[in-house]
C-alpha cells in the first residue's frame, strides 16, 4: 500500500536541555524523517548523534508498551485499568496508614525535557498531599541556579557567541553540541578560549591558555583573579556603581587570596593566573562557561558558583554581548496545587540554603536523603523519567532502599536498572508521542528557574 505524503511538523528535540529544532515528516501516522530545523537559531539545521537516532529510539523494539506488574517470576503485562486501579488502591493505604508525606516523587532531568511531566508530578504530588519530590538536580546543577539566583535574582545564562570562552571544566566538543558549533563559528571571527581542566580536552589545542588545574580547587582559583582584577584595577567600575551591592566589602576579602596563595592549592602557576585574570578583565563579550561536575558537584560548590557569578560581574559581563544575559522565557499557566500543610521536603532542616531563597521555597527534596529514608519515612515511590539506581553517587544505597519499599512505581520507555526493582511499571511516551512545551534561551545552558 502507498504511503501518503509525508507531513512535516515543526518540534523540538527533548533528549537533552538544548531542546534543538527539528523539522519531522510523518506519513501514515509514522515518522519516517527528522533532521535539523535549519532556520532554528540554536543548532542552525545540525543534530547530534542523539537527535539523529531519534527514529530508532521511538521505534526501538524494546520500548515497553504495556503496563507490567511484578509478580513471584518476574513481570506480568496487564491493563492500565488495572494498573492503575492496584497503584491507587496501594497509595489510598498508605495515606491513611501512615500520612500524605510517606510519599515521594523522583523526576530525571527537570531542565527544558519536559515541563509536562514536571509540571503534572508537582499537581499530582500537590493533590496527595505529599512535599517529597527530589530530583537528580539536586545534585547536578540546581546549586548553579541557586547561586545565580542569589547574586542576580534571576538566572542568566551564557549568550553563546562570545569574544572570549572561559571554558572551565566543560568540554562542549562532547556534551554541548550547540556550544561547539558555536565556538566553531565565532573563532573564525577572531574569538578565543581559555580552557581550564585537570584533562587536556582537544580544545585546548586551540586556546590561548590551556590551565591544567587540580580537581576541587576551582573556587580558590576565582578568588585569586578576582584579587588581580580588583589590585590592578581591571574591573568595570561604572558597571559595579550602578549595578552592584557590597562591592567595599569584597575588596579587602579577596586580599588574601593572592595568585600564590592559589598556586599551592590549584597547581597552576600565579603567573598564569595573573595573565589569565588579565586576559578576561580586558576583553569585552567574555564568558565564563561552566562544567557540571566542576563546580556543581562538589562540597564546596555553592561557594564556588557564588565566586564565578561574582567574578563575571566585576568584569561587567552581564546582559552584554557574549556574556551572561538574563533571557524572557514562555509563560506557562501556573498548574501547581498549593501543598499548604503538607509540611517540607526531606532535607530541608540540613540544607535550608537549597529549600529557602529570599522568602521563596523550593520543591526539591535532597535527592541523597532518599536511603535513609526508606522504609521509616518513605513507604511509596514514584520515579519518572530517571534511573537514580544508576545516576545516584552510592547507588548501590539506592538499590537496596528500594528492594525495602512496599511500593514502587517507575515510569519509564525502557526497561532499566530502576525498573527492575519496581512493582508495577507504566510505559512511558516518547518526546514526539506526546504534546510539550520544550523552551530554550538559545544558550548553551538554558534551564528554567
Amino acid at each position: 500500500m502507498m504511503q501518503a505524503n509525508p507531513k512535516k511538523t515543526y518540534s523540538g528535540c527533548t533528549l537533552c536541555y538544548h531542546s534543538c529544532g527539528i523539522e519531522v515528516d510523518v506519513a501514515d501516522g509514522k515518522v519516517v524523517n527528522v533532521q535539523g530545523q535549519l532556520s532554528h537559531p540554536l543548532n542552525r539545521g545540525y543534530l547530534c548523534p542523539k537527535g539523529r537516532a531519534t527514529i530508532e529510539h521511538i521505534y526501538h523494539p524494546s520500548r515497553l508498551r504495556h503496563p507490567l506488574k511484578k509478580d513471584g517470576t518476574g513481570f506480568k503485562q496487564i491493563s492500565w485499568d488495572q494498573a492503575l486501579d492496584e497503584i491507587a488502591e496501594k497509595l489510598s493505604a498508605i495515606k491513611a496508614q501512615y500520612g500524605p508525606q510517606a510519599l515521594g516523587f523522583f523526576c530525571g532531568s527537570v531542565g527544558v525535557e519536559n515541563f509536562e511531566m514536571v509540571a503534572l508530578t508537582h499537581r499530582f504530588r500537590a493533590a496527595y498531599g505529599s512535599p517529597n519530590y527530589f530530583s537528580v538536580e539536586s545534585i547536578c546543577y540546581r546549586m548553579r541556579i541557586r547561586c545565580r539566583q542569589i547574586t542576580f535574582g534571576k538566572y542568566p545564562v551564557e549568550e553563546l557567541n562570545s569574544r572570549l570562552y572561559l571554558l572551565w571544566g566543560h568540554n562542549p566538543n562532547e556534551s554541548d553540541f550547540p556550544l561547539r558549533l558555536a565556538i566553531t563559528k565565532n573563532l573564525r571571527r577572531g574569538a578565543k578560549i581559555v580552557v581550564i581542566d585537570p584533562k587536556r580536552i582537544k580544545l585546548a589545542d586551540k586556546a590561548e591558555m590551556y590551565l591544567k588545574i587540580r580537581p576541587g580547587t576551582d573556587g580558590a582559583l576565582a578568588l585569586a583573579m578576582m584579587h588581580v582584577i580588583i589590585n590592578e584595577n581591571l574591573y568595570d567600575k561604572a558597571f559595579i556603581d550602578r549595578w552592584t551591592l557590597g562591592f567595599d566589602q569584597l575588596v579587602p576579602h579577596v586580599q588574601p587570596y593572592t595568585p600564590e596563595w592559589a598556586e599551592k592549592i590549584t597547581w597552576i602557576p600565579a603567573d598564569d593566573i595573573r595573565k589569565l585574570a588579565r586576559l578576561f578583565a580586558t576583553t569585552k563579550g567574555a564568558a565564563i562557561y561552566q562544567g557540571t561536575c566542576t563546580q556543581d558537584q562538589q562540597a564546596n560548590g555553592t561557594q564556588t558558583n557564588r565566586a564565578i557569578a561574582i567574578l563575571q560581574t566585576i568584569v561587567g559581563g552581564i546582559n552584554v554581548p557574549g556574556g551572561w544575559v538574563l533571557s524572557p522565557r514562555l509563560a506557562l499557566k501556573n498548574i501547581f496545587l498549593s501543598t499548604q500543610g503538607g509540611g517540607q521536603p526531606l532535607g530541608t532542616d540540613k540544607y535550608p540554603l537549597f529549600y529557602e531563597l529570599w522568602g521563596r521555597t523550593s520543591p526539591y527534596g535532597i535527592v541523597s536523603m532518599v536511603p535513609e529514608s526508606i522504609p521509616d519515612k518513605l513507604k511509596g515511590f514514584f520515579v519518572l523519567g530517571g534511573n537514580p539506581v544508576v545516576t545516584m553517587p552510592d547507588a548501590n544505597a539506592f538499590k537496596a532502599a528500594f528492594k525495602r519499599l512496599p511500593l514502587l512505581v517507575v515510569y519509564e520507555q525502557f526497561m532499566t536498572d530502576t525498573t527492575a526493582l519496581a512493582d508495577y511499571i507504566l510505559p512511558a511516551t516518547s518526546h514526539l508521542e506526546a504534546g510539550a512545551s520544550p523552551t530554550t534561551t538559545m544558550s548553551a545552558t538554558a534551564c528554567p528557574i
